[in-house]
């Protein structure tokens, strides 16, 4: 992953940082606690698992997700959020909460061109 090296503001290193369709989903299923590999992505519905690394390892690199594992055969893999990751979470607590209340309302992608068609 490239992260630019110069922003107009800081909201543009975290949306650099968390950009891709899966990033937002994975920090918000760890919510729930430390989670193991398979587990967290059979949770997660749709994504292959070549994104699934790709986007895991980005979060780890990028601080906000923690991987342990053990000596054990098999391996046992599990990611936890990292105190970085868990201030990220509180700002998709903001998205999901706008996200309840649009879907409850309807209102989600209507705008005047959609009226006039």
């Amino acid at each position: 992953m490239k992260i630019r090296e110069v922003f107009t503001c800081p909201v543009e290193l975290i949306i650099d940082m968390i950009s891709g369709k899966w990033k937002t989903i994975i920090l918000w299923r760890l919510r729930l606690g430390t989670q193991r590999y398979t587990e967290l992505y059979r949770d997660i519905k749709g994504i292959n698992e070549k994104m699934f690394i790709e986007h895991i390892t980005e979060l780890a690199d990028c601080g906000f997700v923690s991987r342990a594992s053990n000596n054990s055969y098999p391996p046992v893999v599990t990611y936890t959020l990292t105190p970085l990751g868990e201030d990220i979470l509180r700002g998709l607590e903001i998205f999901q909460k706008v996200g309840q209340e649009l879907l409850a309302q309807g209102t989600y992608f209507k705008n005047e061109v959609d009226k006039e068609a």
